[in-house]
């Protein structure tokens, strides 16, 4: 396994979704459910599942199909920055949400008491660094999309569908044919 932008995102979805998914299991205890109920620890656990399982999920797709779609590489350094800043944001973001929830904030309120201002004060600057760091990807995008290093058929190591028999990016209306669906392109 190689460790390029789209499989960190990839990583990061998973480790985050199940985040999420264990904050899912506590509220299934219906005693502990009464305390977390309406509270902003049920906001976390939402977000925890909803963001890395689809944001993250589409940034990856992007930055693993990018280079087919634009033919050259895009910056690896750039997307691994862009993945890291992503994820340390979303974290300092969404884990205080817990603990706000566990002391009694609760969700769906124009205004909160002044003994949750520390909490959201590091909430909120989670989220203006994740809302800012997206702007990495629209510059790695339109970096990639200029220009760079051309990239090849087979853009990533052990690549065998049949999108990787053609060049990048492939030409318009690529199999006029059906192509010959061999042993390593049926397994892939």
């Amino acid at each position: 396994m190689t460790f390029e932008t789209p499989m960190l995102f990839a990583i990061g979805t998973v480790i985050m979704f199940s985040i999420g998914g264990f904050t899912g299991l506590m509220m299934g205890i219906t005693p502990v459910d009464f305390q977390y109920h309406d509270t902003y620890f049920i906001v976390a656990h939402f977000h925890y599942v909803i963001v890395p399982g689809i944001i993250f999920g589409l940034m990856g797709g992007i930055y693993y199909w990018l280079p087919k779609w634009s033919g050259h590489m895009y910056d690896e350094k750039l997307g691994k920055l862009h993945f890291w800043l992503s994820t340390i944001s979303v974290n300092v973001l969404f884990f205080p949400m817990h603990f706000l929830g566990l002391a009694g904030m609760p969700r769906r309120i124009p205004d909160y008491s002044v003994q949750f201002t520390d909490w959201n004060q590091i909430v909120s600057i989670g989220g203006f660094v994740f809302g800012l760091s997206q702007l990495i990807l629209v510059w790695v995008v339109i970096k990639c999309v200029r220009g760079g290093e051309k990239a090849t058929d087979q853009v990533w190591e052990g690549a065998h569908g049949l999108e990787f028999t053609l060049p990048s990016p492939p030409p318009f209306h690529s199999f006029t044919t059906p192509p010959e669906v061999t042993e390593a392109t049926a397994h892939s």
